[in-house]
C-alpha cells in the first residue's frame, strides 16, 4: 500500500451524493437501504468510479493489494455497519474483486477501547507508519496494530501471488534503474515512465525511502542501482517530472 491523494468533487456531484445521503436518512438508514440506494445510483457510480481510477497506484491498480486491477468501488466502512456514509466520498476506494468481495467484505475490525476502526486508510495516513514491507522476501511486517489488522483482513502475506509479486518486482526495479542509466534519453523516458505505473507500486516505495540511509540502501541494492536511482531522482527531480509514487493526482475532469 502507498499514500494516496483523494481530490475534491465538483459541486454538482458533491450535491448529489448528499442528497442521496438524505433520501437514506429519510427512509431510515439501514444496510437494505443504504445498498438499495447504492445500486439505483448509475451516474453518480460512474464519476465516482472515473475519479478513483484517476488517483490509484499505477495502471489503475487495487488500493489494498496494489496488484490487480482495480474494478470495484468498496466501502471503507461497510455500507452494514454505516449505511449513512454510503455516499461518503471520503469511504470510497478502488479495490480489486478479491479484496473487495473475497477477503473484505463487510469485515471492519475496531479498537474494542475507542471502537475506531483499525484498517488502514491510504488517502488519511501513510501505510509506512504501520507496515514495513521487506524487498528480499515480499513480505510486509506490521508496526502497529493497524497494520496486523490489515495484512490480516487482506491477506497481505497469505496470498503467495502477492509476495511473490512484490519480490519479483523489486528484481524489475532494479533492472529497470540499470536500464534507464544505460539508455539513450529517448528510451530512458520510457523506462522512467515504467518505473511510475509499475504494478506494486509500494516496492518502488520502498527503495526510494532506502536513499536517505546510505549503508543500508548500498546493502540492498548495491553499488550500481543505488548510483543509478540517485542519478534518476536528481535528474527528474531537476525537470519536474520525478516524483514519490503517491497514486495519480488528476481532479475530476
Amino acid at each position: 500500500m502507498i499514500p494516496l491523494r483523494r481530490p475534491s468533487l465538483q459541486p454538482r456531484l458533491a450535491a448529489e451524493l448528499a442528497r442521496a445521503t438524505d433520501r437514506i436518512r429519510t427512509e431510515g438508514p439501514t444496510t437494505a437501504t443504504g445498498r438499495a440506494a447504492w445500486r439505483r445510483a448509475v451516474r453518480p457510480k460512474a464519476q465516482l468510479r472515473l475519479m478513483l481510477r484517476q488517483m490509484a497506484p499505477g495502471l489503475e491498480r487495487c488500493m489494498y493489494c496494489g496488484d490487480n486491477l482495480g474494478t470495484d468501488i468498496d466501502h471503507f466502512e461497510p455500507i452494514a455497519q454505516a449505511p449513512l456514509r454510503t455516499f461518503d466520498w471520503q469511504n470510497h476506494l478502488l479495490a480489486c474483486a478479491h479484496c473487495n468481495s473475497n477477503r473484505k467484505r463487510d469485515r471492519f475490525p475496531r479498537d474494542p477501547a475507542t471502537g475506531d476502526g483499525l484498517l488502514i486508510d491510504p488517502c488519511r495516513e501513510d501505510p509506512a507508519d504501520h507496515l514495513r514491507l521487506y524487498l528480499d522476501s515480499g513480505a510486509y511486517d506490521p508496526l502497529t496494530v493497524r497494520g496486523e489488522a490489515t495484512i490480516e483482513v487482506f491477506g497481505l502475506n497469505e496470498r503467495p501471488e502477492l509476495v511473490r509479486g512484490r519480490r519479483m518486482m523489486f528484481a524489475v526495479v532494479k533492472a529497470l534503474l540499470l536500464a534507464w542509466r544505460a539508455a539513450p534519453p529517448a528510451e530512458a523516458a520510457e523506462y522512467a515512465a515504467a518505473l511510475r505505473e509499475i504494478h506494486h507500486a509500494d516496492v518502488l516505495r520502498t527503495v526510494l525511502a532506502l536513499r536517505p540511509s546510505r549503508p543500508l540502501a548500498l546493502a540492498v541494492l548495491g553499488p550500481d542501482v543505488l548510483a543509478a536511482l540517485d542519478e534518476l531522482t536528481t535528474a527528474e527531480g531537476e525537470a519536474g517530472g520525478w516524483r514519490e509514487p503517491e497514486g495519480r493526482r488528476e481532479s475530476e475532469g
